[in-house]
């Protein structure tokens, strides 16, 4: 049996399918014919054979509580040692029902209300909201832009951050989202040995680790074996293979206590059995859509390029920061000479675009625009044409 699901080229009308991305626009105060290129998942079909696998599942008509066994551990591995040259042990592996969910476990395990939760901004907002919506403190060490076009880690100032605040955990976002930097080997022990000086817990979300495209993704755990004692590292199927309504992430802690402190906060939410679809799902793409995977990895890649080449040829006053992980692209509008209000009237209202604008990502982050890359070329050829139109409006 052969993958089908390899044209990404055919556009797939997804209004009117529960779609977050596409169905709620006036929910969120955008306009209904709003094309959407702004929250995480992909425009494309997933790999046929999850496909096959979920369909077959759901004629056995019966959906009780179900769990796995080690064959599903020994394929999310071996997928890590394939693409990431990292083996974890079968003991360290906590489901969850999504890395977000993990996070906030993390956060409620190993601090306590009013102690500092150190990030660093721009980043993936959910960070800050599970930090303060159970009552810890958010510390930034915020990330700063070089002459290279990309943003790099402030390490002074990131100590100094974790001894003035007295910061216990520190939740790290690799490959980053949404500034697209695959941290290198030397950036993340150095990270990880002030982490370790100061006794910080790391938590590593590493949910778009199968989207790299300049660079090799390093798992924070595989670096040192000191960090795998003070470390929890997230991971997820749901970016790669576009399977975010399955709700699943395959949680590694490899300290045992760590690990019961995470698992205490889990039961006491009441959260125990996941849904067979997503387990079901998981196995099926580690196992049988490595075929599906890379050929989509290409594609994307080639439309980030495309991007890129838009921007620099019809976009004046817009640069395209330096691209290397994830399928979220980052545009500095700030060259346009636009105020915040200004740029949303002309992205929203001229060019009905519904993009993640950059202010929501924190400190950092006016200016910019998060665009979603995963999508057909046409999709994204008239997202790039509308925009174009919009500024050109502006500072032609």
């Amino acid at each position: 049996m052969a993958e089908r699901n390899l044209d990404f080229d055919r556009v797939i009308e997804r209004r009117n399918t529960r779609s977050l991305k596409y169905d709620f626009a006036a929910d969120w105060g955008m306009p209904e014919d709003v094309l959407p290129l702004w929250v995480a998942d992909m425009d494309f079909k997933t790999s046929s054979y999850i496909e096959d696998a979920l369909a077959e599942r759901v004629k056995e008509g019966i959906f009780g509580y179900s769990e796995v066994k080690t064959p599903y551990f020994e394929i999310v591995r071996d997928w890590m040692v394939r693409r990431h040259d990292w083996k974890p042990q079968e003991e360290w592996l906590v489901k969850t029902p999504g890395v977000v969910t993990a996070l906030a476990m993390a956060v409620k395990a190993y601090t306590e209300p009013g102690d500092a939760v150190l990030i660093q901004l721009p980043v993936y907002y959910p960070f800050a909201e599970v930090i303060e919506d159970n009552g810890r403190r958010v510390v930034s060490s915020p990330l700063f832009r070089g002459e290279d076009n990309r943003y790099h880690m402030n390490f002074e100032d990131f100590e100094e951050k974790i001894i003035q605040n007295e910061v216990k955990l520190f939740l790290l976002c690799n490959p980053h989202n949404p500034v697209g930097r695959v941290w290198t080997k030397e950036e993340l022990i150095r990270l990880g040995d002030i982490c370790m000086k100061h006794h910080v817990i790391v938590v590593s979300d590493e949910i778009h680790q199968d989207f790299v495209f300049q660079g090799k993704h390093q798992v924070f755990a595989g670096l040192k074996k000191e960090y795998e004692e003070r470390c929890v590292v997230c991971t997820s199927p749901s970016k790669t293979f576009n399977l975010a309504t399955m709700v699943l992430s395959n949680i590694f802690i490899p300290n045992q206590e760590l690990r019961k402190r995470f698992q205490k906060q889990l039961d006491a939410a009441g959260i125990s059995q996941l849904g067979i679809m997503g387990l079901i799902a998981c196995e099926t793409a580690y196992s049988l859509g490595e075929e599906w995977y890379l050929a989509m990895l290409e594609y994307v890649r080639g439309n980030i390029g495309f991007v890129k080449s838009y921007v620099e040829e019809k976009l004046p006053g817009v640069t395209m920061t330096a691209h290397e992980g994830t399928y979220l692209v980052w545009l500095d509008f700030s060259g346009t000479g636009l105020s915040e209000k200004e740029l949303e009237e002309r992205i929203v209202h001229k060019a009905r675009l519904w993009l993640d604008d950059g202010g929501m990502f924190g400190e950092g982050g006016k200016g910019f625009q998060r665009i979603n890359v995963a999508c057909p070329r046409s999709t994204l050829e008239e997202a790039m044409k509308r925009l174009e139109e919009a500024i050109k409006e502006t500072c032609g």
